[in-house]
């Protein structure tokens, strides 16, 4: 009795496996088709249709389209072909998209710049804003060709950035020759302020954006990364939005001209200060000269920080031979 109960189970088990095994294998309806080809095949529709999967059943809608055919008479035609284990599944229709490359006006844009920045090494698709005239409609190439897009023509002129460029295009029906006009205009990316800067103000990095701007727009020597000037002082009033040059800025003055200030002499060792007063404005680490109020000759010195200036050791040696030094 043990003994039957395990041959029973085993029986059981392998017609499991074999209708488990049958139901792999075989053909089943797809609800759904998405083709390349103007033939949809037996394969397109069914899966595990074998040998007879490249037969062809219908036309592909056109290009970029889809349409509904009734399940019915798929499982008809696809036993007509041979399949015929084909059935409807349990679905009343499938739907067939016919799958298109499609080229909107932004793609043609940037079509138009990898075109174009082939002309010259120096530039990237990203230097260039393309403008399109009169382009209507999307174009949809067929993605089975063997070459999407191809150029025929480029006229570009690089002084008034006017092109016309002429690509031959994968169509349905074969290839399809299309103009592209318009206007392509090299940008920079350059530092711009977010808000006007006064005379003699110093620079924040927050202070500072970066702006795309026409190259025909931005002066030579243009700041392209705002820490080339951050911590520098406007020479002069700067307004907002416009283009950095490095020109504008110098370093923030620390010491200005008829400042008092304190002189550092290092004589032999040992750090003796005066006072004076400047004759230049200074930054720090320029060279600057300063009157000692005590002698009243003219020293010149570095400036170190604000109010406070290291003497030169020329002048810090004649100073000790004078006894100027208090």
């Amino acid at each position: 009795m043990k003994m039957f109960r395990i041959l029973l189970c085993a029986a059981v088990a392998l017609a499991g496996s074999a209708s488990l095994a049958y139901a792999n294998q075989r053909p089943v309806l797809r609800s759904e088709v998405h083709t390349l080809s103007e033939i949809v095949t037996v394969g397109d529709f069914y899966s595990n249709a074998g040998s007879i999967a490249s037969k062809p059943l219908f036309r592909s809608p056109d290009l970029g389209t889809h349409g509904t055919v009734p399940a019915q008479s798929v499982a008809d035609r696809a036993r007509a072909a041979g399949l015929t284990e084909a059935a409807t599944d349990g679905l009343r229709f499938v739907t067939v998209h016919r799958r298109a490359e499609v080229f909107d006006r932004a793609r043609l844009s940037a079509l138009v710049a990898d075109t174009l920045v082939g002309q010259d090494a120096s530039l990237t698709p990203q230097d260039l804003k393309i403008t399109l005239f009169d382009v209507t409609g999307t174009i949809l190439a067929n993605p089975a060709a063997e070459k999407l897009v191809e150029v025929k023509n480029i006229l570009w002129s690089r002084s008034d950035g006017r092109f016309n460029v002429r690509f031959s295009f994968a169509g349905e029906f074969g290839r399809q020759n299309v103009s592209l006009s318009g206007h392509a205009q090299e940008m920079l990316e350059v530092t711009t302020l977010l808000q006007p800067l006064r005379s003699g103000q110093v620079l924040r990095l927050e202070d500072m954006t970066t702006t795309r701007l026409p190259r025909t727009k931005v002066p030579a020597n243009a700041v392209t990364d705002p820490k080339q000037i951050a911590g520098l002082a406007a020479r002069t009033g700067l307004r907002a939005n416009m283009p950095l040059v490095r020109n504008d800025f110098a370093k923030p003055v620390l010491i200005s001209r008829g400042e008092k200030v304190s002189i550092t002499y290092m004589v032999g060792g040992m750090k003796l200060t005066t006072r004076g007063r400047a004759m230049d404005d200074g930054a720090l680490g320029d060279p600057i000269d300063i009157k000692n109020l005590d002698s009243g000759r003219i020293v010149p010195a570095m400036v170190r920080s604000r109010g406070q200036v290291l003497a030169q050791p020329a002048s810090a040696q004649l100073a000790r031979v004078e006894g100027q030094i208090q």
